[in-house]
């Protein structure tokens, strides 16, 4: 199961008796329904935010040691993909929880939320990609491998990209455009 299916499924699964009572209430279940998804969609969001974070100062850290060895040829890249990280993070990080914004413009109904659980897993993939480009570009320039560190950096900055260009398409997916 993936994780955001995993989430909404703990979030379910930990509705008190009362919840559960009015979950049956016709027209309620629903609302409750949408309620629990937007929950586990917060949930999913704060973890992604968190691992991209850990990333960010894990990218700091290797922009400090570069600069520490004095690698001038490749700190205006990474200068740049530190700044790419952080604007990636910001959008992560405020973007609105369970798609509010769009519920008040649009009326979303499950089958868009069930799209969007869809297309967070694959974010969820992504980032996970993004993270582990990372976390191996940090353990090369720790062990002292340095002959491919402008490769690490675009490979670093192509799945930055690729998960930037795949949030950007949010919109579109609950809008059912996409």
């Amino acid at each position: 199961m993936s994780e955001k299916k995993e989430l909404y499924s703990d979030v379910k699964g930990q509705m008190r008796l009362s919840e559960r009572i009015a979950a049956f209430i016709p027209g309620f279940r629903g609302y409750k329904e949408k309620e629990l998804r937007r929950e586990s969609d917060k949930l999913l969001r704060n973890h992604l935010s968190l691992k991209l974070s850990t990333a960010k100062t894990d990218l700091r850290d290797i922009f400090q040691k570069l600069s520490d060895r004095r690698y001038f040829d490749v700190l205006t890249d990474m200068d740049r993909l530190v700044a790419k990280m952080d604007r990636v993070v910001g959008k992560i990080n405020h973007a609105s929880y369970g798609y509010t914004g769009f519920f008040d413009a649009v009326k979303v109904n499950e089958e868009a939320l069930d799209r969007m659980i869809t297309f967070d897993d694959n974010l969820v993939d992504e980032i996970e990609a993004v993270t582990s480009a990372i976390a191996a570009f940090k353990a090369d320039l720790a062990s002292g491998e340095t002959k491919n560190i402008k490769p690490q950096i675009q490979n670093v900055t192509a799945k930055l990209e690729g998960l930037e260009n795949t949030f950007d398409q949010r919109e579109e997916v609950i809008l059912g455009v996409n």
